[in-house]
Parts: structure tokens; C-alpha cells; sequence
């Protein structure tokens, strides 16, 4: 009986505790989530706001070919723009756990500087090296690759640069912080056995890491989709984003209802592919490394 008391009287001094958690959580999460799926049912006024008639005509003008187009289109950079983090930031986040604790933090530091300035300068900066006659352009005429400007301002190569070079330090970190606790006498207990150095990576090391670099991939995926700013600085509004047609219709189209739409939509996609990770990473406990 003194037993139960006690238990009782531990949650109900746990109540404190998460009270304000769940606040946070009703009034930043819960309700703006509930307010724009609410919204996307409802019909524009004609000249400003909205009116509460219920409709489906937003769903279904996502259906259009030229909205199927962007989602289409904003799929295909993410995928590449994931690819290719994955290229680069896997490697770099593994050797940078491999090393000692002096050059870790060298090489932390390296990743952290970039934050310390806003996004939008960064990006910038990228306009100045692919510019014509910039420096990208001038240090392959001084190396004689070239003879003319490459014109790489504005165009999707420019854009896939600009979102790698945004997205890559969270690849990066989430491989670092799986490969930095992992247990490397299990490398090595596989080389002892006989394995390769390629067979103990692919069953041991990379099983290991899999959990980082699916957070990495959900990390770098689904922004890439909504990162309208870096297609606009770079692309020229030529690369037409699911978040450009979203920041469209709030400032030029005036029409809430259906950028509320889209929005549900792309939190649905996002929302799959969440649990889709969690059911991967959840496997892989359960299978373990063998």
C-alpha cells in the first residue's frame, strides 16, 4: 500500500516537470498543425482572407500537371541533392570519429564555422564564385581549362551545389555522432575471424553507422524539397520548388487555403518518410549486425 502511495505521489510530482513540454508542444505544434489542415478545406475570399465553405478544390488542383510537375521536380534535387551528401558526408563524418581528440575538434570547428554567419550571406557568397568571370571562372581560365565563362549563375548545377553545401554539415554530424560511439573492437573481432577489411565495414561498421546516416538522410531529404531561398539566389527562379509555389501563393496569389494544402501534403510525405526510418532503424536493433 505504502508502496503504491509512493508511486503515486512520484508521478504526480512529474506533472511540474512536463507541464510546460506539453504546452509548448499544444500551442507551437498541435494547433498551428490543426489550424492549416483546417484551412486547407476552406475556399479564398475574393479579395483578401478566407471564407468558411468547405471544399476539395485545392487537393485538386495539386492533381494539376504543373503542380505534379514541381513535386516531381523538387523530388528528383532532393534525391540528387541527398546522394550526394551522402558521397561526401558519410566519408567525412567516419574518419572524423576515427581520429584522435585533438584533431575532432579541429575538424568540428571546421563544420561549426559556416554557422556562424546567416544562411542567406553564405549563399550569396556562392553567387560571386559562380558569377561570370568570377572565381570559379577565373581560376579555371588561369589553369586553361577554359577559354570561355562556364555561365554555371543560375542554372541546376548551382542549385544542387547550393543545397549540398547547406545541408551537408547535418550529414556530417548525424554519421559522426553513430560512428563516434561505436565499439570498434567489433572491426576488429571481424578482421580476427577472417573477414575483409570491405566485409567487416558493409557487416559491422556500416550496420553500426546505418542509424546516423538514415538521420542524416531525413535531415538533408525533406528540407531540400522546401529550400525555396537557395533556389531562388541561385537558380533565378529558373528551379521551381514545392516551397517556392508555397511562399507564391502566400505573397503574390494571396491564396492561404491552397498553400495550406500543399503544405499538408508535403507534411504527409515528410511524415511517411519518417516512419518509414523509424521502422528501418527499429529493424535493425531487432536483426542486429550479423
Amino acid at each position: 500500500m505504502k508502496g503504491r502511495e509512493k508511486k503515486d505521489r512520484g508521478r504526480q510530482g512529474v506533472w511540474p516537470l512536463l507541464a510546460p513540454m506539453y504546452a509548448f508542444t499544444l500551442v507551437f505544434v498541435a494547433l498551428p498543425v490543426a489550424y492549416m489542415f483546417l484551412l486547407s478545406f476552406l475556399t479564398r475570399a475574393e479579395v483578401w482572407g478566407v471564407t468558411f465553405a468547405f471544399t476539395l478544390e485545392n487537393y485538386r488542383r495539386i492533381l494539376e500537371p504543373l503542380y505534379l510537375g514541381t513535386f516531381a521536380d523538387s523530388f528528383g534535387l532532393a534525391f540528387l541533392s541527398t546522394v550526394l551528401v551522402i558521397l561526401i558526408g558519410y566519408p567525412y563524418g567516419y574518419f572524423m570519429a576515427r581520429m584522435n581528440a585533438v584533431w575532432k575538434k579541429r575538424m568540428l570547428l571546421l563544420i561549426l564555422i559556416p554557422f556562424w554567419t546567416s544562411a542567406l550571406i553564405r549563399l550569396y557568397g556562392w553567387i560571386i564564385v559562380f558569377r561570370n568571370n568570377g572565381v570559379l571562372d577565373s581560376l579555371l581560365t588561369a589553369l586553361h581549362l577554359t577559354e570561355k565563362p562556364l555561365k554555371l549563375l543560375y542554372t541546376y548545377p548551382a542549385v544542387v551545389v547550393g543545397m549540398v553545401y547547406a545541408l551537408l554539415p547535418f550529414m556530417i554530424l548525424s554519421v559522426y555522432s553513430s560512428a563516434e560511439k561505436m565499439d570498434w573492437t567489433l572491426v576488429e573481432a571481424a578482421l580476427d575471424l577472417g573477414a575483409s577489411p570491405a566485409r567487416a565495414f558493409w557487416t559491422v561498421t556500416f550496420r553500426l553507422t546505418l542509424p546516423g546516416l538514415l538521420s542524416g538522410v531525413i535531415l538533408t531529404f525533406i528540407p531540400s524539397m522546401g529550400l525555396f531561398f537557395v533556389a531562388d539566389i541561385l537558380g533565378g527562379n529558373k528551379i521551381v520548388l514545392v516551397g517556392s509555389v508555397i511562399q507564391e501563393q502566400l505573397t503574390k496569389g494571396r491564396n492561404q487555403p491552397f498553400a495550406a494544402a500543399l503544405s499538408v501534403v508535403l507534411m504527409v510525405f515528410t511524415t511517411l518518410l519518417i516512419r518509414l526510418y523509424r521502422r528501418i532503424t527499429g529493424t535493425s536493433k531487432l536483426e542486429g549486425i550479423v
